[in-house]
């Protein structure tokens, strides 16, 4: 079995169904690592994963934060 490490970016966008130029633009903001074979950009595909993985994850704390119902207000003054 031959495990393919290195894509293209078209490939990873297909895969992803994302624009190419999104996942440029990743590659190009440091977010995401690349490798230049002289003719084009290749993604180690693990570590694009990876990166998506922690994304969703990251989504999935803030909707957890938002949901939280909020506790009750401490200044409540009493009415003696």
């Amino acid at each position: 079995e031959v495990i393919i490490m290195y894509v293209t970016i078209e490939v990873i966008a297909e895969e992803l169904g994302m624009p190419q130029k999104q996942v440029e633009k990743y590659i190009y903001e440091g977010k995401i690592r690349a490798v230049d074979d002289g003719t084009q950009l290749l993604v180690n595909r693990e570590q694009f994963n990876l990166y998506f993985e922690q994304l969703e994850q990251m989504k999935q704390k803030i909707a957890d934060y938002w949901s939280e119902p909020l506790p009750p207000d401490r200044d409540i003054k009493d009415e003696d």
